[in-house]
Parts: C-alpha cells; structure tokens; sequence
C-alpha cells in the first residue's frame, strides 16, 4: 500500500520555521538534520504521532522556481496548507494570544469551519474543523 509520508512547505528561514511549527503550532520534531553545508533538513508532525504518520518537511523557499511560487500563492492569499483542528475558535483564540496574524478569522466554508493565518515564514496556512 502506498501511503504519504511527507509533504513540504517553502520557508523563508528553516530554523525561524522550525521554531514558529513547534513552539507554537504544536508540532513535533521528527527530523532535524544539519546537511553540513549550512542547510538545515527539518520535518516536523503531530505530537505523540508515530513515526509513520505524516511529516511536514521545513523546506529553504529561496530559488527561481520556489520563491515565485510561494510569493504568487501568498499575493493570491492561497494557503500553502490545511491542517484540522478539533476546535477551531479555541484554536484561533490560542494562536492570537501567541501573536499569530490571521489574514481571516473563523467561518463557514462549505462543509468546514476555516481560518487563514500568517506562518512569519512566508505562507498563509489554512486550519479547518469539520461541521458537525
């Protein structure tokens, strides 16, 4: 069986992202590696999750193919990622107290509860709750 076992995301500085995914997202380190020529491979995954569940790989942003990518994506003021939450207002409330921008607060969308925030990375970041 195939399975996704990781997805990437372009940041602007890994350690910045590493830090802003962990201290106040939440996530997990699973990985962090420094390659030795100053760049840093870094995934992250849901706390208390085995190793098998999906990561999210810190990924350098810089390039002619990435920066464009992430800077159009973020002018359109696309999310580079949906990650759920059980309780999406505590969620938001959360993150607020932490100083995380949203760029919308929480509302229906078709069959979800959605909001829209800044990563200080370079990326909006979409969390949705199912409604019930």
């Amino acid at each position: 069986m195939i399975r996704v076992a990781m997805t990437g995301v372009y940041v602007d500085d890994v350690a910045r992202a590493h830090a802003f995914y962990t201290e106040v997202l939440g996530f997990e380190t699973r990985l962090h590696r420094d390659c030795g020529d100053g760049t840093l491979f870094v995934t992250v995954g849901a706390p208390d999750g085995a190793q098998r569940d999906l990561q999210l790989l810190l990924e350098p942003g810089q390039g002619p193919v990435a920066e464009p990518y992430r800077r159009a994506l973020y002018e359109q003021g696309i999310p580079c990622i949906v990650f759920s939450v059980d309780d999406l207002r505590a969620e938001y409330d959360r993150l607020r107290a932490l100083g995380v921008r949203f760029t919308h607060p929480p509302r229906v969308q078709g069959p979800v509860l959605a909001a829209v925030f800044d990563d200080s990375v370079g990326n909006l970041v979409q969390l949705v709750q199912p409604e019930q």
